[in-house]
């Protein structure tokens, strides 16, 4: 499995990278965010929303689990932090393989439910507004998503 990476100076950067690829994003697609507190999961899928064409304010789902955006397709963001049992059955399947967009933050909290094909995406500190990102595309759909933004 290849492992892009790609490197931001500041969240403006972060931002339009997102939205390029939100843009490129269709029904179906299921996107890990995984990174520190703070480390921009939340700014990255505000980017991804705009490429979703999603008119609404993006904020993070922490306390509700999960937010449902309307865009171009529907966007589907879940903040996982707060599941206690990973196997607990809150529906996710259903909107991994629905007519949306599911982005994950903390998706390792519920591996066992993630759908095999994926896109993950880490985000790394690497100063006060520098930050690197490492996608690994899990199966094909994915490797040549990755392989248009790059």
């Amino acid at each position: 499995m290849k492992t892009f990476e790609w490197r931001s100076s500041s969240a403006e950067e972060t931002d339009a990278f997102a939205e390029k690829l939100g843009s490129l994003l269709r029904a179906g697609d299921v996107l890990t965010l995984e990174g520190d507190l703070g480390a921009g999961k939340t700014t990255f899928t505000k980017g991804l929303a705009k490429g979703l064409e999603v008119k609404r304010t993006v904020n993070s789902p922490t306390f509700t689990i999960m937010k449902e955006y309307q865009g171009r397709v529907p966007l589907y963001h879940m903040d996982v932090y707060r599941v206690e049992d990973e196997f607990e059955d809150l529906g996710f399947d259903e909107y991994f393989n629905g007519d949306g967009v599911c982005v994950v933050e903390w998706a390792h909290l519920i591996a066992d439910q993630l759908p095999e094909e994926r896109l993950e995406l880490s985000i790394y500190y690497e100063g006060e507004q520098a930050r690197r990102f490492e996608l690994k595309p899990k199966g094909a759909r994915y490797e040549l998503l990755c392989e248009e933004i790059f």
